[in-house]
């Protein structure tokens, strides 16, 4: 399947000074609201405890609210899970309950009116092991991050590394500052999303990266931006094509998968977004910016060094 019946020619490296110039605005209010706002937290992280509880028929969550609210738990996280019968409760620790001391009041609060939920699981995460999760989840990104930058200069040119993780280091940035500022809950799910952004978005800037060296080895001399961009335009059809089915089973699993999925589908939406553009705009003006060349990636001659422009491959 193709968008365009020949390839286009849009001039896309034209426009990369504004393009980066976005960028840097967006990067710098995320981490402007990382800093400010910082990231909603779930149980995962924080500690706390889980409250799964079952109806007979389907829940109100408003009204649940208010029976936690009246009984000491205003900061309790209230959603369905799965049906609109199953609930699931999310509490801040107490260091005087235990989850099951906690579990009871619940149930409690729930039944005052005459309703009969069922307890279903309780679940508690302690806040040493929030932390550890922070701390490991943190050294995983980075730890990618470093893997990925030694792979494409292995694989291509520490020019085209260079900017292969510029832009997944601004997909990752932006995603959280959207999180942060909405203020949307940041649990496991989204940072397994965020590590699935930095995947996807690779993928697409190594296509294009791949035939940017095709091109530049195929032709006798040329302009970085000017092979770039024939790069650019010769994947454009696989790269809407391949963000635009994503998208729609993203959007798909975020409206009927429930609020345990928000996340998880949120985030994807936002890093396949964001990574569709910085391997546009971002990672090969990056490149670009660098003095990536033809002679960065041709293959060495007998004598070990590259040959230059006028040589024949």
């Amino acid at each position: 399947m193709k968008f365009f019946s020949q390839t286009p020619n849009f001039d896309f490296m034209a426009q990369r000074k504004i393009a980066l110039s976005i960028s840097v605005i967006l990067i710098i209010a995320s981490l402007f609201s990382l800093a400010t706002r910082q990231l909603n937290f779930g149980i995962d992280f924080t500690g706390g405890v889980i409250v799964e509880v079952g109806y007979p028929e389907a829940a109100d969550l408003d009204t649940i609210r208010g029976q936690l609210s009246d009984n000491g738990f205003n900061d309790a996280i209230v959603q369905y899970f799965g049906a609109r019968n199953d609930v699931m409760i999310r509490l801040a620790p107490r260091e005087e309950d235990s989850s099951a001391d906690l579990s009871g009041e619940v149930l409690t609060a729930l039944r005052a009116d005459g309703a009969q939920p069922d307890l279903r699981r309780v679940e508690f995460v302690g806040p040493q092991v929030g932390e550890e999760l922070t701390v490991d989840g943190s050294l995983a990104t980075i730890i990618a991050l470093l893997l990925i930058f030694a792979y494409v200069w292995f694989r291509f040119h520490w020019k085209f590394s260079a900017g292969a993780v510029a832009a997944l280091a601004h997909d990752v940035v932006i995603t959280l500052g959207f999180f942060s500022f909405l203020h949307l809950e940041f649990d496991l799910t989204v940072l397994a999303a965020v590590l699935a952004v930095i995947g996807y978005s690779l993928n697409d800037t190594i296509v294009v990266f791949d035939r940017c060296r095709e091109n530049f080895r195929r032709a006798a001399a040329g302009d970085a931006k000017a092979t770039i961009n024939r790069s650019v335009n010769e994947n454009l059809s696989r790269t809407l094509v391949t963000s635009l089915t994503t998208l729609l089973a993203l959007i798909a699993l975020r409206l009927i998968g429930g609020e345990v999925m928000a996340g998880f589908s949120t985030a994807l939406i936002v890093g396949v977004v964001v990574g569709t553009y910085s391997s546009v705009y971002v990672a090969s003006p990056v490149s670009i910016a660098l003095g990536v060349s033809r002679d960065d990636v041709m293959p060495p001659t007998d004598d070990g060094d590259r040959p230059s422009d006028g040589a024949v491959v």
